[in-house]
């Protein structure tokens, strides 16, 4: 009886263990299958993404040629000046954020004809909103016919100020904007070389600070809720676009934070809502959007990439020079490899000070070195006119 019993015992455990490898193979192969299935849609995403993007700079160089038909110097959006033209693209404007300049330029064959189109393109300059900039503009209307991935997040503009703000100190009547069109022309001397016009003016000493304000209360919401300091932000900002919110770099990168869609801006929109996605420029145009990736990818820096450095200022410096060159640039600083886990250990045995001297001479990229001085700078700055 006990043998026998034995006998099923035995026989139990090995169709047990059968089931059980046949249910673990079985487990395992789903699991190749749905790791296959993700790369493939990962790879079929990235090429969506890829012909988009050579489609956006197909109509970008197109463009620019349209415009150097036109203009000896084609001139196009940076990160830190805001360039629109004309339908004609006869008259053009160029606001420089960082240097808080305006200037406009226009071909025309006389002064009257040339003062009279640099008026109505200075008065659309100061006026003019993002939501009605991307609807309006020649070169923003044909990127919007470009066909977009299929689940790229796309983003809704806002009717946000794009430099009225850091003139009016509230939303001008149709008579103040004239007034101050007036005034400009009178005080600022019209330039004429060849047939074109020009006529710079400065925007108020105090223009970065007033555009800063527009954005304190989005600022202050995500500085806390991604426990960083509200002075960082701010920092960044300014130098990553001079507040510029139509900021565009060659990258590209877009708006006030510049970011990145495939990098930045993936893990900043997977950390948030747990979703690998792209999103579009329109997406990162939208100040408010822009924000939030941008505190969420400084909170990945400082709490994930970088959460091996034990002394809170060390980590500062590090993630302020990660933003800009990426956090095994950083590693790369201390050790020769990409190695994050690495480089802290020999970070750990340093002063903040040593951390930030060691930075300033051995990160590999000279822009790097300058942007690192250039933000702590700003931090201080901003701990002065916001608070920590």
């Amino acid at each position: 009886m006990t043998k026998k019993i034995l006998f099923v015992s035995v026989c139990t455990s090995l169709l047990f263990a059968q089931s059980f490898e046949d249910y673990n193979k079985a487990q395992t192969q789903a699991f190749e299958a749905e790791k296959k299935q993700f790369a493939k849609h990962q790879k079929s995403q990235d090429a969506e993404f890829e012909n988009y993007k050579k489609a956006q700079d197909l109509i970008f160089k197109e463009y620019r040629k349209e415009v150097g038909a036109i203009w000896k110097t084609p001139k196009m959006s940076t990160k830190t000046s805001w360039v629109a033209y004309s339908k004609d693209k006869k008259t053009r404007s160029d606001v420089d954020f960082k240097n808080k300049t305006i200037t406009v330029e226009t071909i025309a064959s006389s002064k009257e004809e040339g003062e009279k189109k640099l008026k109505e393109m200075l008065k659309k300059v100061v006026t003019i909103d993002n939501k009605t900039f991307t609807k309006t503009d020649p070169l923003e209307v044909k990127l919007s016919k470009v066909k977009k991935p299929f689940d790229v997040v796309e983003g809704t503009l806002d009717d946000e100020p794009i430099i009225s703000n850091m003139i009016f100190s509230q939303k001008p009547t149709q008579t103040k904007v004239t007034n101050y069109v007036d005034k400009m022309v009178q005080e600022n001397k019209i330039v004429k070389k060849s047939k074109v016009y020009t006529l710079q003016i400065h925007m108020p000493k105090n223009a970065l600070v007033r555009k800063s304000q527009q954005y304190y209360e989005a600022v202050k919401k995500q500085a806390l809720k991604q426990k960083l300091p509200i002075s960082l932000v701010f920092a960044i900002i300014h130098s990553e676009s001079s507040f510029n919110p139509r900021a565009r770099s060659y990258v590209p990168a877009y708006g006030l934070m510049q970011i990145v869609p495939r990098t930045a801006g993936i893990d900043a929109y997977n950390y948030l809502y747990k979703r690998k996605k792209l999103v579009s420029g329109n997406y990162l145009y939208n100040s408010q959007n822009n924000i939030v990736l941008g505190s969420a990818y400084l909170h990945i820096l400082y709490y994930k990439y970088l959460s091996t450095i034990q002394d809170p200022q060390s980590r500062l410096y590090c993630t302020i020079a990660a933003y800009n060159t990426g956090a095994g640039n950083v590693a790369r600083a201390f050790v020769r490899t990409n190695s994050v886990y690495a480089a802290s250990k020999i970070i750990n045995t340093m002063t903040p000070d040593e951390v930030y001297n060691k930075l300033l001479r051995d990160l590999k990229y000279s822009e790097a070195k300058h942007y690192l001085k250039k933000v702590y700078t700003r931090v201080q700055l901003y701990n002065k006119v916001y608070g920590s």
